[in-house]
């Protein structure tokens, strides 16, 4: 597991730690999940919970104010509650506070809505934060969104790329903060990658963000994040 933080760049706080699958070759999440199959996918999704968790505590994380967002694969999930007994064995195990783990996803394929409905609510109940991931990219979509409301929305990466210079992207970005505002979600702004992108996102009003410009990910380590020039305050905070 590596792990990249999402970032308050308003108080310099770090939200959460997302662990993020890595190869022992360095080989990223796709070429991983392009090796799970229905006869693996089960088995796959209950070790990437618990080594996200192990390798999490053994960094420190538990120590820290800031979340732990583990992804999760919503066709593995056969019963929400009988699947996540090996969640919840090992953060008592390693002495993880189950209030500060955060369960996000994406849709990959399509699968039934009152499954993920399930999974989304049986979280929710056992205090887990929830997440909608890369949300404008899968199935995942306003219609899931009218029926579901998760702590956190992840606005997927493509409209964030050079929204300094793309005038729809900036239209798109500045409704999706007043639509999840209405509907009590925080919105995180993730693959921010320059200072131009995020100067823009800063005076549309996002606070949350995520991307190479303020950290990549580190195998098996928190990164520090570096604040950007513009924001001196965190700067020397940091």
């Amino acid at each position: 597991m590596a792990f990249q933080p999402i970032v308050n760049v308003q108080t310099g706080i770090v939200l959460a730690q997302e662990a993020l699958l890595r190869g022992k070759d360095g080989a990223g999440a796709g070429w991983i999940l392009a090796q799970v199959s229905d006869d693996n996918r089960y088995v796959f999704d209950q070790t990437c919970r618990r080594t996200a968790i192990e390798v999490a505590t053994a960094a420190g994380l538990a120590a820290t104010d800031a979340l732990l967002s583990i992804n999760f694969l919503p066709n593995a999930v056969y019963e929400p509650r009988a699947c996540i007994r090996m969640t919840l064995e090992t953060a008592e195990r390693s002495g993880f506070p189950l209030d500060k783990i955060m369960f996000e996803f994406t849709e990959v394929e399509r699968l039934d809505a009152e499954h993920l409905l399930g999974i989304l609510r049986a979280y929710r109940s056992l205090g887990f934060h929830t997440a909608i991931d890369d949300f404008g990219a899968g199935y995942a979509g306003l219609e899931l969104l009218s029926r579901f409301q998760p702590d956190f929305v992840k606005l997927d990466m493509a409209l964030i790329r050079d929204i300094d210079s793309e005038p729809v992207k900036r239209g798109i970005v500045r409704h999706m903060i007043r639509m999840l505002a209405d509907l009590g979600v925080e919105l995180v702004c993730e693959g921010i990658e320059t200072e131009a992108e995020y100067r823009v996102l800063r005076d549309l009003g996002v606070t949350l963000m995520q991307g190479y410009l303020f950290a990549r990910p580190e195998l098996e380590r928190l990164p520090v994040p570096v604040w950007p020039a513009e924001a001196p305050d965190l700067a020397a905070a940091g």
